[in-house]
């Protein structure tokens, strides 16, 4: 049974306040935006906050992950915007470490060029500049996309393969989006146990360091990524639950992005996922 189960917060009032709301509304885990989520950019941030936010979470037992802005693209070809790039997640990356979060999530990426091999290359290459860089221990955690900018990305094939050409495989972990893979076809109504057995051989679940747990508004291999609250999308709660009671997830944090509840934050949803982990 999953046991950190948690949501996405806000550090509108600083890390440890972000902590300690998780911990108010009976999360176990929590995302955050390192900074704001819609530019790529540097942030000069208070470590003192970010330390103070770690000790937090060491002692309450709160495992926490942090979420890149969503404007990154690992694929992108224009020279300057990979800069940007580079140094936004080398600063993710940094305050991550500062908050003693497992690591950042990073989209895999998407090309809009004829030949879909230079955007695999750009992808490696992007992450071995990052990388090469980054001496901490707070991982890059690649997350399975939906196909909605793109086909790239939506298969575990390519999350292991990508993985395994950069220079620096053990910097790179791995974040399952259950929406992404419905949308994508990756994940169905009924193909959980297969998908497990897949995962397993190929060992991208050895890797796998965090879950975004959420329903989907459409259909399987929409390609259309929109979250829905747990139980209310088209994913079925037959392989909900199947997930939530997966042995290898036991300890992976599992990440609600879904829309919150009346009182403005995800209790309510929290403790229905709990309550269907415990069945």
């Amino acid at each position: 049974m999953a046991k950190y189960i948690g949501c996405h917060v806000s550090i509108a009032k600083g890390y440890l306040a972000a902590a300690r709301q998780a911990l108010h509304i009976g999360a176990r885990a929590f995302q955050y935006f390192p900074k704001n989520p819609r530019q790529l950019s540097v942030k000069h941030y208070d470590q003192q906050d970010a330390r103070a936010c770690a000790d937090y979470c060491q002692q309450h037992k709160l495992k926490s992950i942090a979420h890149a802005p969503y404007p990154l693209n690992l694929a992108a070809p224009d020279v300057t915007k990979r800069r940007m790039i580079i140094k936004s997640v080398l600063n993710d990356l940094d305050i991550a470490q500062h908050c003693g979060s497992i690591g950042v999530v990073v989209h895999f990426g998407w090309f809009k060029g004829d030949d879909p091999l230079e955007g695999y290359r750009l992808i490696i290459e992007t992450l071995n500049t990052i990388l090469d860089q980054w001496e901490g221990d707070a991982m890059l955690l690649l997350e399975n996309q939906a196909g909605q900018k793109g086909k790239m990305g939506m298969t575990l094939e390519e999350l292991v393969r990508i993985r395994s050409l950069t220079d620096f495989p053990h910097k790179i972990g791995f974040c399952f989006d259950t929406c992404h893979a419905f949308a994508s076809g990756l994940l169905t109504s009924h193909n959980w146990h297969d998908l497990l057995k897949q995962g397993e051989a190929l060992g991208y679940f050895e890797h796998l360091y965090a879950v975004h747990f959420n329903d989907s508004v459409y259909p399987v291999q929409s390609y259309r990524d929109r979250h829905a609250n747990i139980g209310q999308g088209k994913i079925g709660l037959s392989t909900i639950q199947a997930i939530l009671e997966t042995p290898l997830l036991e300890d992976v944090p599992f990440i609600l992005e879904t829309p919150k509840g009346p009182d403005g934050t995800h209790r309510r949803e929290i403790r229905r996922v709990k309550s269907l982990s415990e069945n």
